[in-house]
This record gives structure tokens, sequence and C-alpha cells, in this order.
């Protein structure tokens, strides 16, 4: 009999062959809109931003009394208050504050008197026990960054911040064509000579798991004729489409050439065992794969390919897997010719992991079914003995926990739209961004908590931002600072300016909102009270503490408060008046350690490339 493979390609070349055909055919995912209480699950196209703050109300966040806080301020065991009715307003967890409060007394803490009147022993301060306007969420807050798999509480988040509907990436419908004479479906009474197809669902099952769906046509019989009708439909009605079966080199295999014939074939025959018959092919810019009969060695086709397609439509890298090191409990034999995937059965014997193979035939279904997982004898391997430590790969990688870039420090939105460039990028990392301020980055990186920290600090002696700070928190030649951007800050106020500000000076006679201890935003604050010769005590709201520029300007644009100091881009966001202040230099503080790291790089490489520059240019404010 004639053997007619066209290759004997190794995996990996025969995978790097076709996934850069497919990229050059242009394949991607088309989208669709979905309401979002239906979305879990999905991946969004594109980063979502709240259109509203969340809660976009003052609440009450206790069952109590609404009052304003200056009624309180002398309540003590000695000195108690008295409230009438015409001092607060009974309010529940949720309830609208009140126009005229701006704090809420638990009901715990109410002695109840005659004539509706309440006597309290410990005063509140103003917005205690009160969930201000974003709280949680900030109008204009990136939730999520493109790409994104949302979750039920991301979805819950996405509510929360306004958006209803959400653009997602539609899931690949994939094509499963059964072919074969002796192929029946399936029954508890074949004939003899009949072959259950269960392929198909076994096929359906992973495709699944991949987050695609599944269209099974029927069984096809062995006619060229008629194997080649069914791709030509499945092809017009499918993104994907996987003929089962065919793909060998016998007498009544097809596969081959039928989608040679409606398009190209990259790769027909692989060295891997088993495996080897698959063909990789295109047709109407879409996959066409020939996936081999017997079911595990489909399987591994499934595994090793089919899910990197649907990941690419996805827009998602093609992810290594996670292994471990283990003793190999019995010598594997194995063919020079081909890379061999060997089922295994894990466990610990005295502080041990220990493999043991499992049944090797392309058949035995069954092995897949009770494998902890695969083994891979390299080509050109005659075999490994008994007591050798091997590597196994296993079905649930900790790749995304463990390749995750941390930023922390001072909060700028620049640090989300890196994330969301990487992310439609494909990084095969994801960035994590916490926003403890400037000085709580100087100690993350400093304790090697965090890979890098964005820093604003002004030395106001100097006029020099940063390099002071680092010299006298971190040891000598630790970390460096490298190159972010200059971006401007000022007063954020409400449209309009009602208050006629026009210099910072003017805060005395406004409600002011200030950012956390710690911040960079907070220590401007304070050089700049002490050149106007300004103290805390003369700011109404120099407690009132926030942790980013966002939540700063949606407090200004709910009424919360009539300024703050932040950056432009904010400002913009939320349609307020901005009066500069300075141009201040925002940068980057790594370890050294981390200099070289990929995810590090790749970061930077983003903050530095013309197309992110000229989002921060839509964005306002940076310099």
């Amino acid at each position: 009999m004639k053997y007619n493979y066209l290759n004997n390609l190794p995996l990996d070349e025969a995978k790097s062959k076709y996934y850069a055909y497919l990229k050059e055919v242009g394949l991607s995912g088309k989208t669709e809109t979905v309401p979002v209480n239906d979305a879990c699950a999905r991946v969004i196209k594109n980063a979502a931003y709240a259109h509203i703050c969340s809660p976009h109300y003052n609440a009450s966040a206790m069952d109590g009394v609404a009052v304003k806080a200056e009624l309180t301020f002398t309540a003590s065991e000695r000195t108690p208050v008295t409230l009438t009715p015409a001092d607060y307003t009974v309010v529940d967890t949720g309830d609208p504050l009140p126009d005229n409060a701006d704090s809420v007394i638990m009901v715990e803490d109410l002695i109840e008197g005659e004539n509706g009147n309440y006597e309290i022993i410990s005063s509140v301060v103003p917005w205690q026990n009160v969930r201000q306007v974003g709280e949680d969420i900030c109008m204009g807050d990136m939730i999520a960054p493109s790409g994104t798999v949302l979750t039920p509480s991301l979805c819950g988040a996405l509510l929360a911040g306004g958006i209803t509907e959400i653009e997602v990436i539609r899931k690949p419908l994939v094509g499963i064509i059964p072919t074969g004479d002796e192929i029946v479906p399936p029954t508890s009474n074949p004939q003899k000579g009949d072959i259950i197809e269960f392929n198909s669902t076994v096929f359906k099952g992973m495709l699944g798991e991949m987050n695609a769906k599944a269209k099974v046509y029927p069984i096809t019989p062995d006619k060229k004729e008629l194997i080649k009708a069914a791709i030509e439909k499945a092809l017009s009605e499918c993104d994907i489409v996987l003929v089962s079966a065919g793909s060998s080199a016998g007498r009544d295999d097809y596969t081959s050439d039928i989608i040679a014939s409606l398009g190209t074939v990259l790769v027909h025959g692989i060295a891997i065992k088993p495996g080897k018959p698959a063909v990789l092919g295109e047709a109407l810019g879409k996959p066409v794969i020939g996936l081999p009969g017997y079911p595990v060695s489909a399987i591994v086709i499934m595994d090793e390919i089919v899910h990197d397609i649907v990941a690419m439509y996805y827009g998602k890298p093609q992810l290594p897997r996670e292994t471990v090191k283990a003793t190999l409990a019995k010598k594997i034999v194995s063919s020079l010719k081909y890379s061999e995937y060997v089922r295994v059965s894990l466990g610990r014997i005295n502080n041990k992991l220990s493999a043991s193979p499992l049944a090797r035939g392309a058949g035995v279904i069954t092995s897949f079914t009770k494998a902890d997982g695969v083994l891979i004898v390299p080509q050109n391997c005659e075999g490994i003995e008994a007591g050798e430590e091997v590597e196994i790969r296993l079905n649930k990688p900790l790749f995304e926990i463990e390749n995750t870039l941390i930023v922390t420090g001072s909060h700028d939105p620049l640090i989300d739209e890196a994330a969301d460039f990487l992310a439609r990028k494909g990084a095969p990392f994801r960035v994590c961004s916490t926003h403890v301020g400037s000085m709580g980055a100087i100690y993350a990186v400093r304790d090697g908590l965090a890979h890098l920290g964005g820093i604003h600090l002004l030395d106001t002696e100097t006029g020099v931002y940063n390099k002071s700070y680092v010299e006298k928190y971190l040891p000598e030649g630790s970390a460096v600072t490298v190159k972010g951007v200059g971006r401007v800050q000022g007063l954020m106020v409400q449209k309009g300016n009602p208050l006629n500000i026009k210099e910072f000076g003017d805060i005395k006679n406004c409600r002011y909102v200030n950012r956390q201890r710690g911040a960079g935003t907070r220590i401007l604050c304070d050089y700049l009270l002490e050149k106007n010769k300004l103290t805390p005590t003369e700011i109404d709201g120099y407690h009132n503490e926030e942790f980013t520029h966002t939540a700063v300007a949606a407090l200004i644009a709910a009424g919360n408060a009539d300024a703050g100091l932040g950056i432009y881009s904010a400002a913009k966001m939320y349609d307020l008046d901005f009066i500069p202040i300075c141009n201040e230099t925002y940068e980057f503080l790594i370890d050294k350690s981390y200099l070289d790291n990929p995810m590090v790089k790749a970061f930077l490489d983003v903050i530095y490339s013309d197309e992110f520059r000229k989002r921060l240019s839509e964005m306002g404010g940076y310099v």
C-alpha cells in the first residue's frame, strides 16, 4: 500500500508553520453585543469603562439617623448632645443621604428620649457611615481591559458601573464532520463491525472547555464527493472545520486531497505518537483540520493544535502548560521517529511524586480518562529508564498566577491603559496595579513586593522629583528610576467654577477633597499650603482622603466637594474646570534585578511607544 504523507514535521515546527499561515490570512474572531447579565465567561473585545459612579449618590452605610456632623462635635459621656426631630432624618442602609446631612449615626449609638428626641454620647465626623459617590467605582474608571474573561463579579461590576451591554468576541463555531463507512451513531446494541461514533462527543466537550461552540454534522460515508460536499457546507456555516477520520494513508482516506482542492494543505503528518496522521489546512480563510480516527490520537491534536487556534480567535497567546517533576515508576521504550505522548497517573510515595505510565494505544480512550498528566518522550529518544526524574505536563497551569506584573504606587490612568495595550497585543501576562501612593511604591519596591512602582515625589527644597526619596529610603544602587511621563497637576473645580477659584490659596474658602497620606499629590498639597501660609486646620476637608485622581474628581462632580488637586486627564474625564498649577515628573521605580524582566520590559516598551503616546494625547494633560 502506498503511503502519501506529505510531512513528518516535529510538532513545534508544524505548529509554527500553520499558525503563521493562519495569521497571514487574517484569522480573527468576530464580535457581538450581548446583555451583561448574560455575559459571564465571555471575552470582551475592548476595554470597559464605567458609565456612572457606584454608588451614584451619597448613601447611608448604616441604619440610623442622618445628621450634620457639626451638631455632634461636643458629644461625650459627660456632655451628651440631644438631637430633636428637626436635627435628624431616619435612614436605613442604602437610603439616599438628605441634602442637609453629611453623616449617619448608627442606631445602636442612639439613646432614645422623649418627644422623638435622641441623646448621643459620641460625635461623628463628616461622611462617617456614608458611602460617598464613587466609593466603589468612579465614572470613567476602567473596569476591565480588552480580552478579559468576564467572571460573575466582573459582570456585577459592569452593571454597577452603568454598563448594561458589552461587545464580546463571538464564540467560534466549530463544525465536526464524522466520516467512515463503519461508523454508526451511539447505540447500546451495535452490530459486528460497527464502530460507535463517540469522537464528536469528546470533541464537542473539549470545545466547550475551550469556550467554543460545536456543530456536529451527520456521519458521512467514505466517498470523496460526499466528504467534499460536507466540508463545503461546514465552511459556509462555521469558523473552523474538523474532519474526523480519513486523514491517514489508507485507500479511503481523502481528507488531505479534498482540503487541498478547496484551499491549502500546510501540514500532513506530524512526528508525534499518537497523532501523526493529522492534516492542517485552510480554505476560505478558515482552518480545516483532519483529525485521526483513533480517539487518543485525535485528542492529542485537539489539545495541542485546536486549543491554540481557538485561543487565536480570542487574541490570546499560546500559553505553556504547567509541569511538575516526578520519578518514573516504569521503564518506557519509545520510537526514534516520533515525540511520544505517554499518559501517566501520579501519586506521592515516600515524599516523591511517582509517575506510572498508562496504556499507550491510540484507541484506548480510557487512558485519557484516568491520566493525571502526560509525559512527552522527545523524538530521537529510545526510551526512559525507571527511576529517572521526568517532567509531567498537567491540565491546569499556574501560568496566569506566576506571570503577573505587579505595579503599585501613585495612581495614574496610564497604567490601566498600558495594561489594555498589552492585553490587545496578546501579552502572555496580566498587569495587576494597586494605588498606595508614591511612598507606598518606595516601600513596596524596597521590600520586594512589586516589580515596579509609579512615583512623583517633590523635593520641596530642590524642586527635583523622586531622586532624594530614592536615595533616602532605598539601599544605594538597589533600584533605579526610569522615565515615565510629564503630567499637569492642578486644581479640579466644579464646572463653571462657581466659587471663582483662581489659585491654590483660594481653597481656604471652599470644601476641599485631599489625597491620602504618602501620595505625591498630598505632598504637593502640603507644600502649597506652606507656600500660601495656610495650615491644614484652615482647610475644610483636608482630612477627607481619596486614593485616586478619579475618586477626587468624582466627588467634585457629585457636589460633595468644591475643589481638589489632581491631574488634568481626570478633570477632563469628569468635565470639570481645571486650574493648572505645575508640571510634574512621573517616573517608574524598579528594583535593578527586574530591569531585564520580560514583563517589565514589555510594559516599558508600551509606555515609550508612539501608539501609546497618541493615546495619552487623547486623554490630555501629559507633556
